[in-house]
């Protein structure tokens, strides 16, 4: 014997049916500082801003950059693990 029940009601029939509790008020507030959260770091992503971060002292600060590139590249010419003989 096969019994089949079909069942027509919304989602928020069906929680409140089972005794579910109501999760829509703290969702819409967690929503809500998530999207604070994500505007303050959009803004920490603007041009002028990435620039002052990386860069505080202007062209000293890329004259540094510079050397810290070169050092790099020239310790791994040096390097012997790097499988070049010359």
């Amino acid at each position: 014997m096969k019994i089949t029940v079909d069942i027509d009601c919304t989602p928020d029939e069906a929680r409140k049916f089972l005794g579910l509790p109501d999760v829509a008020p703290m969702q819409e507030a967690l929503m809500e500082q998530v999207q604070e959260r994500m505007e303050a770091n959009l803004k920490a992503l603007e041009p002028e801003a990435l620039f002052q971060t990386w860069l505080p002292a202007g062209l000293q600060g890329m004259e540094q950059l510079q050397k810290m590139f070169w050092a790099q590249m020239a310790s791994t010419s040096k390097d012997p693990s790097s499988g070049d003989k010359g």
